[in-house]
């Protein structure tokens, strides 16, 4: 069995080439475009992918859109990013998996990559997403800045992980790119009607629990400094070298951006 992969992209040209690279085995390439002004479309019609545009309103919406419209060539694709690479292990299970008639998707951990490292434990590995889906029938729902699967989706976990270069275009553009997600998180946390996290701190299913305590600490004081001290010594950031304290740093001023974007919603900024 094989499988078709789109991956979403604006001004990608320094990541898309070793994306590119990693699907060497892959027979139907898709590039959904958001409106690149640099070398992307060039690259990638160079490596004989299929390009497609839409104007990017949120990761969940484009996602849809490809599954939807895109005439992909295998009934499964994969979703990846442009600072995102496939691996070997895990394109051999996506084969075997590729077979399988009883579910609309499979989920799949991405090993972080910062500075040239996997920073294992301040990423919470393995945090598990929908990645690996039926078209046109899977759907995909904002959440915060990213997105998940729509409840109703049948769906299993990959063993096999993804790799994401979380340092590829530099500290600069990570803070520039986290001050954007920090609004659609804060407005994703003061929406009417979002359900209690407490329930989900006792689930069996380890994804459950990591996503109602994601939703319990925006409610903690001090939120960047206990992000902090969770990411760096509960989770064991400090095994990831200078590499995790740096990441750790990071993290907590991007729970700095998330909670002045509340008191700016809140209009107490």
């Amino acid at each position: 069995m094989t499988y078709s992969v789109v991956i979403l992209t604006l001004n990608e040209e320094r990541a898309l080439p070793a994306c590119l690279s990693s699907l060497g085995g892959c027979d139907d390439v898709v590039i959904l475009d958001s409106g690149s002004s640099d070398g992307t479309v060039a690259i990638a019609e160079a490596a004989a992918a299929r390009v497609f545009r839409r104007p990017f309103d949120d990761f969940a919406g484009q996602r849809n859109y490809a599954q939807r419209k895109v005439p992909f060539r295998h009934p499964w694709v994969f979703h990846l990013d442009a600072d995102e690479r496939m691996t070997p292990a895990l394109d051999a299970e996506c084969r075997q998996a590729a077979a399988r008639s009883d579910l609309d998707g499979f989920r799949a951990a991405p090993k972080m990559m910062f500075e040239g490292r996997w920073i294992r434990h301040c990423t919470d590995y393995p945090a598990y997403q929908a990645r690996f889906v039926r078209a046109p029938a899977f759907e995909f729902v904002q959440v915060g800045h990213g997105q998940r699967e729509a409840p109703n989706m049948r769906m299993e976990n990959l063993r096999e992980s993804y790799l994401h270069d979380l340092s590829i275009y530099g500290e600069d553009a990570w803070l520039a790119k986290h001050r954007r997600y920090a609004e659609a998180e804060a407005r994703s946390l003061l929406a009417p009607g979002d359900a209690s996290a407490s329930p989900g701190l006792l689930a069996r299913d380890p994804l459950r629990r990591r996503r109602a305590l994601k939703r319990l600490s925006f409610n903690l004081p001090s939120r960047p400094a206990f992000r902090f001290v969770y990411q760096y010594m509960l989770r064991g950031g400090f095994l990831d070298g200078t590499q995790g304290l740096h990441y750790c740093r990071l993290l907590a001023r991007y729970e700095g951006f998330i909670s002045e974007e509340i008191d700016r919603l809140r209009g107490r900024g």
